[in-house]
Parts: C-alpha cells; structure tokens; sequence
C-alpha cells in the first residue's frame, strides 16, 4: 500500500490472518522511505488470536455440529445423558479431526451410536471421522463465509455419500455467532489507540488486508471508528508475499 502513495500518511494497518488478527500504527509514504526508516515511524503494534479461523469455528459450531449429533442425547442406565461435547471442539479445526480417529475415541463413538436418540446423526459423524473428510467440510464452511460476505443470506451444502448437509444462513445469524469475536477485535484496536495517544480522527488511513477482511462486520469496525472514506485494502490473498517482494527489491 504504502508504494502507491504520494504523500506521508499515518496508517492503522489491520492484517487478519488464519489465527491473528494483528495490527500496526506508523508513519507510512515517500518522504519516509527516502530518509530512512527510524523507530519513531512505528508508533504501536497489537494483536489478538482469532481471525477467519475462529469464524469458521462458529460456523461448524453452531451450523455443523448440531447436524451430527451436538446437543443430542444418549440412554445410559435408564438415564438421559448428552453425547459428549468435546468430540465436536475437536471438529471445530480441520486438522484435529485426525485425531478423533484413534481406536478408543472411535469405540467411544461406537458405544455411543449404540444409545443415541438420533443415530444416523452419530452415523454422519463416525463416517465424517473414518473418511478424513475434515479438510473437506471446512472449505465448504469457508464458502458460506465467503458468500456471505456479499450476500444477506446464502446456502451451505456438504454431501459426501452418507453425509448431507444443506442449510440456508442469514448474514444476521452468523454475526450473532462470531459477535465475542467482534468485540475482542474491537477491544484490540481501542487498545492500541490508547496505548500509542493517538485519537482515531489523527488517522489519516486504515489499509484491512487478509480474508477476514471482506467479512462485513469487521469492516463496520473500522468504519464506525474511523469512517469509510478513509477505508482501504487490496491484495488480501497476497500482500505479505508482495510485501517481502518490495522490501527484496529495495535491498538489491
């Protein structure tokens, strides 16, 4: 960003990755680059451990896992007894689901299907399990964010033989599923304003990279802070790459 600039400006940088959401505040534009760069251009850095990963999360938990077994119940010993939850923490991460795949977890499950109210729920995720279908269920749940993102309400869908999955998901719901993570961000950038004495008006830009980036709610952050005239971005897939590619070259 800063390489299309014709003047200094101070810019809040906003990066949203998989698992941070981290930003920075500097002095940032040519008359910066030509001196030199000294510590005082870097007023404050921040950051918090959650960005599209943890929006993904939410999804699975509030749209998947309900659909394969979440919040059912077994019959134990004449009782009623919920089917057990972290199983579908384990769920919320695409590279976990492996390890539900262990001999014991899966006798678990077993065991549990036995009792189980609704047991073709427990069938979809023992065959979910068994077939390694996690990388898979996940980038269905990263298209319906996506979508989201330019639409007020969209589809999700996930077939894979035994498993069929398809629902129709509201812009609204899904910002009512992911709102503590809007205020933890929220709380991260009041923070940093803070912290480096700056008020949000002395902004002069805010540049949003990363996919979370597109995600409407974010974006409100940013704008009810700052205003959306000031509101750039770009490159969100390929920034950091580009970056190190600018800064190479100026070394050469």
């Amino acid at each position: 960003y800063e390489s299309t600039l014709d003047r200094d400006e101070l810019i809040l940088i906003g990066g949203f990755g998989g698992r941070t959401s981290d930003f920075s505040l500097v002095h940032g534009g040519p008359w910066g680059r030509a001196r030199g760069r000294t510590p005082k251009d870097l007023l404050g850095n921040a950051g918090v451990g959650l960005a599209g990963d943890a929006f993904d999360a939410k999804i699975i938990r509030h749209l998947v896992s309900p659909a394969l077994g979440a919040g059912t119940e077994i019959r134990s010993l004449g009782k009623l007894l919920p089917v057990p939850t972290w199983v579908y923490a384990k769920l919320e991460r695409w590279h976990h689901l492996s390890f539900l795949k262990a001999g014991d977890v899966m006798n678990m499950l077993r065991s549990v299907r036995a009792q189980a109210l609704e047991p073709d729920k427990i069938d979809a995720l023992l065959h979910l399990i068994q077939e390694d279908l996690g990388y898979q269920l996940h980038r269905a749940v990263q298209r319906l964010k996506c979508d989201l993102s330019a639409s007020d309400t969209a589809r999700f869908t996930f077939s894979d033989g035994f498993v069929a999955l398809d629902a129709t998901v509201a812009r609204r719901s899904f910002e009512s599923w992911i709102w503590e993570e809007l205020q933890q961000i929220e709380a991260c950038v009041d923070s940093l304003l803070r912290s480096a004495s700056v008020p949000a008006r002395a902004v002069d830009r805010v540049f949003l990279t990363g996919g979370t980036s597109f995600v409407p709610a974010v974006r409100r952050i940013f704008d009810a802070r700052f205003g959306a005239e000031k509101i750039r971005s770009g490159n969100e897939f390929t920034s950091v790459a580009r970056g190190l590619a600018l800064r190479a070259a100026s070394l050469g």
